[in-house]
């Protein structure tokens, strides 16, 4: 081989050495970005938003999510958690562009409704994980005959009880509304708050369930009113309003309830003020931490007469688990939810948050899930507030219950309510 020839052959065999190179460096790039893509660093790390609106359950969760990251050491989860009333309001918003909420919750009702249509939930329909739950109470999730989000708690919109006062009282458990008001004047008389009703924020829209269960037993009493087909001037709302009229006229709510945060009242339960906390089993875990030796369970007033009572109860699926459909992680996402569907992580979240859970085979420990327990088997109604699909419409709702707890005669409220769901549905 002459001179010229060595030269040409040799920078032939260098080009293609540099060429496999660069293609082999290629090659390992795409392999580990993987499928959401990476953090920006090039190493293919991938970072999750998780917004919530449940502080209370931050230490449980941020157990869970550290052993997920162990078992997954390429993504890591941001959680960012937020008042609930301030979650509702927001959450929608947060989510538009993708970069917050890969994977985000939910409440059913108005604000499932407003999320399905504005197309930011990811179908998780043909998803694996769905058949680890029972199918009935995750129907809340669904939409068009897609599973668009998961609720992962079950609760029950129920006041919470004092059992030791109660028993040593010599209470039983009111069967009708007459039985109602002689327990709740039984309490009185003994020197306690009746009921803690958090009037300023959440009160209204949990204790509302109970009380209007048996006033309005049709289910689907809130939709027909969204469609013009009833009215919040007719009986069955003005009967509600007066009945909580007569709860705060004879002294059975603590004084200002319109004017009461959830703090506040949750304080005069667990420090044993008042005999009743008017929100839900939600709160149990929290009231147990704060005074180890309550003892409680829960009480749903009865409206009517004792043989005109059709339900017994509210329950909720809530929290309900949703990913993005804006997320550019949706593969690693779907991998935590998948996770949280575990029975033995869905039991570690129910045990650790007293939060009784969706998912199939979960066992229970803590006393307050077993406290409530018996109402799996009692005749209970899907709250009614999240049958409400329109926001301005559920708040005219609630805010009829403040409006007469701050002297507004009830016919009154019903009516200034019922212009405000007339102006939303076009009548």
């Amino acid at each position: 081989m002459n001179r010229q020839s060595y030269k040409a052959s040799l920078w032939i065999s260098m080009i293609l050495v540099f060429t496999m190179v660069i293609s082999a460096c290629g090659g390992n790039k795409d392999a580990s970005s993987g499928s959401g893509g990476s953090d920006g660093a090039g190493n293919g790390n991938v970072t999750l938003s998780f917004i919530h609106w449940r502080g209370e359950d931050v230490a449980v969760l941020d157990g869970i999510i550290q052993k997920f990251e162990a078992e997954h050491p390429n993504i890591k989860v941001e959680p960012q958690v937020f008042p609930s009333d301030q979650y509702q309001a927001t959450a929608q918003a947060k989510l538009v562009d993708g970069s917050v909420g890969d994977v985000f919750t939910a409440f059913p009702g108005a604000q499932f409704e407003a999320i399905a249509k504005a197309g930011l939930f990811l179908d998780l329909s043909g998803e694996s994980f769905v058949s680890a739950y029972t199918p009935s109470l995750i129907e809340a999730g669904q939409k068009d005959g897609k599973q668009y989000a998961i609720p992962y708690q079950l609760v029950y919109n129920m006041p919470i009880y004092n059992v030791t006062i109660f028993d040593e009282l010599g209470i039983e458990i009111p069967q009708d509304w007459d039985q109602f008001l002689a327990a709740m004047e039984t309490l009185k008389q003994a020197g306690y708050i009746p009921i803690a009703f958090p009037g300023a924020d959440i009160g209204p829209g949990q204790l509302m369930n109970t009380m209007v269960m048996n006033n309005a037993p049709d289910e689907e009493i809130f939709g027909k009113l969204e469609a013009g087909e009833t009215k919040l001037t007719e009986e069955w709302w003005v009967k509600t309003l007066t009945q909580f009229k007569e709860l705060n006229d004879k002294g059975y709510f603590q004084k200002d309830a319109v004017g009461t945060k959830t703090d506040a009242a949750n304080a005069l339960f667990i420090q044993e003020k008042a005999a009743i906390l008017g929100t839900g089993s939600f709160q149990l875990a929290g009231n147990k931490a704060g005074n180890p030796n309550l003892v409680q369970g829960l009480l749903a007033p009865i409206t009517v007469a004792a043989d005109e009572a059709v339900f017994e109860g509210i329950h909720t699926t809530t929290y309900m688990l949703a990913i993005n459909s804006k997320s550019k992680h949706p593969e690693e996402a779907k991998l935590f939810l998948q996770y949280l569907s575990r029975a033995e992580v869905a039991a570690e979240y129910a045990n650790g948050t007293g939060q009784n859970v969706t998912v199939d085979g979960v066992e229970y420990t803590s006393d307050e899930l077993k406290a409530v327990s018996e109402w799996t088997s009692k005749k209970t109604r899907f709250q009614p507030r999240f049958k409400i699909n329109n926001a301005e419409v559920q708040k005219a709702i609630t805010s009829s219950i403040q409006a007469v707890l701050g002297g507004i005669e009830p016919s009154q409220a019903a009516a200034d309510a019922q212009a405000i769901v007339d102006q939303q549905i076009g009548r």
